[in-house]
This record gives structure tokens, sequence and C-alpha cells, in this order.
């Protein structure tokens, strides 16, 4: 597959190194490297590991987007403005950005220190609309060491992104988020 990622921190390297292990061809464009556009046109699959501040900034700079896939492991509000009012989901606010792409919901319930050695029990649920879309998404989530689990529509991407707010403000307050699931049995 070919994969672009948008951004050079921790989850672009952290998934990155998953993906390049497993034989991906990678572009990566940032502050130093490809540009948003050079990237895009190149990739079949691009990763968001940008702030969500900045997603809408980029996506106009990275030209067509038709029918690729957008991998969305943001989760930080991005701004207002044109874009769907305050409150709407960032997944649902890149899809009305990019319109002809296809936006899946991912990665963004862990941070990038989980990435780089993923549990072999970690699940990592998907939101998004296209089949296609979810299947590339799902060989991406299992060249990572972890188990795709379809969370549903692109709609119930407001779901993994308060699921996020809600975990992440538990381990910035010391607590093991992962206390308050039941385990399997």
């Amino acid at each position: 597959m070919r994969i672009g990622i948008f951004g050079t921190g921790a989850m672009a390297t952290a998934l990155g190194a998953h993906w390049a292990d497993a034989g991906h061809e990678l572009r990566v464009a940032g502050r130093r490297t490809g540009t948003w556009a050079e990237v895009a046109a190149f990739a079949d699959v691009v990763l968001l590991a940008i702030p969500a501040d900045a997603v809408f900034e980029v996506l106009p700079a990275a030209g067509p987007l038709r029918g690729k896939v957008l991998v969305d492991c943001t989760n930080q509000p991005g701004p207002t403005g044109t874009e769907p009012p305050p409150g709407t989901p960032v997944a649902t606010r890149i899809a009305v950005c990019a319109p002809d792409a296809h936006v899946v919901k991912a990665f963004n319930l862990a941070p990038a220190d989980v990435w780089r050695k993923p549990p072999a029990t970690l699940a990592v649920p998907l939101c998004g609309d296209d089949p296609a879309a979810l299947d590339a998404v799902r060989t991406l989530v299992r060249d990572v060491g972890c188990r795709p689990v379809l969370g549903g529509g692109l709609d119930r991407a407001h779901l993994l992104e308060a699921t996020a707010a809600f975990a992440i403000g538990l381990w910035f307050a010391g607590e093991d988020a992962r206390a308050i699931l039941v385990p399997a049995s």
C-alpha cells in the first residue's frame, strides 16, 4: 500500500515504523520533508498525524483528495469558521473539508508510546462509511500488531473522540483508564 503521512511527530513515527516494516511504501509531509500535495498525490491512504487545528489548513494545500483514504487519529477540536459548528466531531469536519475522500477515525485512543510496541491484545476501533476504506485501515491496524474492531459509521466517530477525551483526562489525573472496563472473561 502507498501510505502518505501528514506530520513528523510521535504518532507519525510510531505508526509509520510498523507500516514500513510490513512492506508498505511511505512518504512523509511535514516541516522539513515533502509537501502536502506531493505526498497526497503519491498516497492511497493518508494518516493525518498533525494537530486537529492544523488539519483544516493542510487539507486544502494537499490538493485533490478524490478517492483517498484519510485516517484521522486526531483528538483536539479544530477551528471554527466555514466548517460545521463547534461540537461537531473532528472526523465529520474533515469529511466536510475533503468531501471526495473517505475518512476513517482510528488510532486515537492511545498515545504514541503505546503504538511503538502495542500489546498483542489491543483492539483498535474504526469508524467510517466506505467499505474499501475500512478494509485498507483494517490492514494497517493488523500491520501494527493489533485487532481492528468496527465501531460503526463516521456518524459514530464522536464516540471515539469523547472516549479519548475522557480516558486522556483520567490518565493525566494519574488514574489507569483501563481499570474502568470489565476484563473479558
